[in-house]
């Protein structure tokens, strides 16, 4: 994505680069695929870029592209393609419900409605104060322990009834109001 492409569609422009620590964790990945396989180590450096800025500002794909020997267009392909990965800025805390059948008839989309509610946004939309994001899933692989929600892409969170969900989002609020990554 061009920096005019990313301007026009709102994405925030800055001097994104990668720390020194998160290129050499992306190294590191790098060694676990013979070097003509490099590229094979793309999931992990963007999940490791990820993990350090928040989002994949497209100057940081760019640099992934160059680390990993690839174009910029493939780096952005895989980025865009998996739902892990974000092109824009999201809250400080990721939360992702799952609605899929199981999910639903066992509490899923009750635990929806009242995340929707205490937080005061839909699917896809982040808190005025940018401490959450609430995103919708689809199978997490957990059906038995219904209703699912994953918080930032790391840590399933399993049988959320109303109290679980509102010590979780107590918990992910305090942890919101310290200071940034």
């Amino acid at each position: 994505m061009s920096a005019h492409a990313s301007a026009a569609a709102g994405v925030p422009q800055g001097d994104y680069r990668l720390s020194a620590e998160a290129l050499r964790l992306i190294d590191r990945e790098i060694t676990k695929y013979p070097p003509e396989q490099r590229q094979s180590a793309v999931m992990a450096a963007l999940t490791i870029a990820q993990d350090e800025l928040g989002w994949l500002p497209p100057q940081v794909q760019e640099e992934v592209a160059a680390v990993l020997g690839m174009t910029p267009i493939a780096v952005y392909e895989v980025a865009s393609f998996y739902h892990m990965y974000h092109l824009a800025p999201i809250g400080r805390h990721k939360i992702t419900v799952c609605t899929n059948l199981p999910c639903a008839l066992s509490g899923g989309n009750a635990a929806a409605r009242q995340l929707q509610q205490r937080l005061g946004i839909r699917f896809g939309q982040t808190t005025a104060d940018g401490a959450f994001t609430l995103d919708e899933g689809e199978c997490m692989g957990a059906c038995g322990d219904a209703p699912v929600l994953i918080v930032d892409n790391k840590k399933m969170c399993s049988f959320m009834d109303e109290s679980r969900i509102n010590t979780l989002l107590d918990t992910l609020a305090a942890d919101a109001a310290k200071p940034a990554r």
